[in-house]
């Protein structure tokens, strides 16, 4: 196979854009975007969509391509980014993706897991659970039926809690279990390469990312969208956090504090990620030599 597939992955934050889009220059090619939320065209200062300057210096694939009215996931994300690589990979030898969506990225590096079906029943009365008894109730469940999955997921994401709580009882395993990464066969080669920071200097780029978010007009991006809050798109950092400063339920500033504490955790869910695949290597962002060196050593 002299076909290759380079992933830029990381964190929130870290800078992966910058070198992705040098990468992708050098190497005369495309980049096709992990991030599981800027394929939403409504959504686009929230989820630090490249720039329009940026955009026009390397063709890109999966940004804002799609509605937060669409259904979406990652199982549909393989199928279309396999299928723009078998385009590119006619023309081009390489191909760069770009994001932190580790989903998103296990999808077209080794296939979507089959997880078991479960009885309407079943979800009927998790769902009425989460209603009546809220989220720690299914936070409390998973960490004792699936400790491990547990520390990886979402805890502000109630839709993929139940996802995981309704495997656990309807199978008596864990959802851990299911995720057996099936590794399906792909036609090109894979090189992973990771971009870290401290998580001093990473959790003060956050901050001042939210900052200027703000300045951007994330407020009244959202607010178009309140309408919309029931939508799965919108159940989305930086989102999210708005809708109950828009009902009142707090001021801006603690709206802001929340965005700012839940991007960093999702950081940390993202590195808690990220580490456990041994295939990736790690670079800090100001090393862009040595990335380079280490990618033309590789392909």
């Amino acid at each position: 196979m002299n076909k290759t597939l380079i992933i830029i992955l990381g964190p929130t934050g870290t800078g992966k854009t910058d070198i992705s889009i040098e990468l992708a220059q050098m190497l005369n090619t495309v980049i096709i975007s992990s991030d599981s939320r800027q394929v939403y065209k409504e959504l686009k200062i929230g989820t630090a969509t490249p720039s329009e300057n940026d955009l026009a210096k390397v063709k890109h694939y999966m940004i804002t391509n799609k509605s937060i009215y669409d259904y979406y996931s990652a199982g549909i994300y393989e199928l279309e980014v396999l299928e723009i690589l078998e385009d590119i990979f006619k023309i081009n030898n390489t191909a760069v993706l770009a994001g932190g969506s580790g989903m998103y990225i296990d999808a077209v590096c080794k296939g979507i897991d089959i997880l078991p079906d479960v009885e309407p029943e079943l979800r009927e009365k998790l769902t009425k659970q989460y209603k009546e008894e809220g989220i720690e109730s299914l936070r409390f469940d998973l960490k004792r039926l699936d400790p491990e999955h547990y520390k990886i997921v979402d805890l502000n994401n109630p839709k993929r809690m139940l996802k995981a709580l309704e495997v656990c009882i309807q199978t008596g395993k864990t959802y851990t279990s299911f995720l057996t990464n099936p590794n399906k066969l792909r036609n090109f080669n894979i090189i992973k390469i990771g971009i870290e920071r401290d998580r001093e200097e990473l959790y003060e780029r956050i901050n001042n990312r939210v900052d200027l978010m703000i300045k951007q007009g994330l407020i009244e991006e959202a607010k178009q969208f309140h309408k919309d809050k029931h939508l799965n798109a919108l159940n989305t950092v930086g989102y999210k956090e708005l809708f109950p400063y828009f009902e009142g339920v707090y001021d801006l500033e603690e709206a802001i504090r929340l965005i700012k504490r839940n991007s960093r955790r999702y950081a940390k869910r993202q590195i808690t990620w990220f580490k456990r695949d041994k295939e990736i290597t790690w670079f800090h962002p100001k090393d862009k030599q040595a990335v380079i060196n280490f990618i033309s050593s590789n392909i």
